[in-house]
């Protein structure tokens, strides 16, 4: 019977999900009698544990490993990129450093995102075992800067300033390090409180289902909801709402089609590709769709340069 925390169904159903590379290493470790079929051959294992459809590891058979998702968060390295030299610009718009975090943030994901997803590594080795727990450190913080970012909307505290940047950065290196130390422990069996399943075989890990899948959802939720709430209820405006909206829409779409498609695309492709490129796109997209709300409700004459050319 599933438990609340347990991977067992992500890892078997959905490809290329990120966390199982955690677990893989875990039930090497501690029972590797449990890894069959596609996971038995760690140097030709695709991420996940024993899943029914894995792209296998890059130069197996001649796999490409996943190329579509390596090439979409190469270019969408390029687009956040983008995204932060325009928001910097953007001197007098409120928010303008909070929200130049989550970019930065966001585009920090992209090269973990590429190399803990994209069957380069051999799983169970110690490098994908530390670059997934960093990159899932770095996910568990970009939700929290979301997060703050619609706190900072509200005006609580004046954007910018050290009674915004002080908490928002403790609290940003707090989540940032227990979520890797809870993911280093899980996947490295560094103390048995947090990191070994019982049984192992149930590849279960409360804490980091909490932080790498609830809390996401959570400030998710909450974001769009205090955005809706200022561009409604303190701004009356109604088109920056459509903004919001479409992200919503988008980042909505990513996860349906992360674990609903993505095993029906790796399928379709005889394992050449799942959804997670489409993921990707999807997600990168309400990014840039969230860059346009914030525009719009923020100030439009931003770049003096042009009106006041020295």
């Amino acid at each position: 019977m599933t438990q609340f925390g347990d991977f067992q169904t992500l890892c078997s159903q959905v490809p290329s999900y990120t966390w199982c590379n955690l677990f893989y290493r875990q039930l090497q470790t501690n029972d590797p009698t449990a890894l069959v079929g596609s996971s038995k051959d760690a140097a030709s294992a695709p991420v996940g544990v024993n899943p029914e459809c894995g792209i296998p590891k890059v130069n197996t058979n001649g796999s490409l490993g996943n190329i579509a998702n390596i090439i979409v968060c190469g270019l969408s390295f390029f687009v956040i990129g983008a995204l932060i030299y325009f928001t910097g610009r953007r001197k007098a718009a409120v928010g303008r450093v909070e929200l130049r975090i989550f970019f930065v943030l966001y585009l920090l994901t992209l090269p973990f995102q590429l190399i803990t997803t994209g069957s380069l590594l051999t799983q169970g080795s110690t490098a994908l075992v530390v670059l997934t727990a960093i990159h899932a450190g770095l996910v568990a913080t970009l939700f929290w800067t979301l997060l703050a970012n619609a706190i900072v909307a509200t005006q609580i505290v004046e954007d910018g300033t050290l009674s915004s940047i002080v908490p928002f950065s403790i609290l940003s290196i707090a989540f940032f390090v227990a979520t890797t130390y809870i993911s280093l422990d899980v996947g490295l069996t560094i103390t048995h409180v947090l990191g070994t399943s019982n049984p192992p075989q149930s590849i279960n890990s409360i804490p980091l289902f909490v932080l790498t899948s609830i809390w996401p959802a959570v400030a998710a939720l909450f974001y769009f909801g205090i955005m809706l709430y200022i561009v409604l209820g303190i701004l009356n405006e109604i088109r920056p709402v459509w903004y919001y909206v479409i992200a919503a829409i988008l980042f909505v779409l990513s996860q349906l089609d992360y674990f609903l498609l993505s095993k029906v695309i790796c399928r379709g492709s005889s394992m050449k590709v799942d959804g997670s490129f489409i993921a990707t796109i999807l997600e990168t997209a309400c990014v840039v769709t969230l860059y346009f709300a914030w525009r719009g409700i923020t100030e439009e004459d931003w770049d003096n340069e042009l009106y006041y050319p020295s």
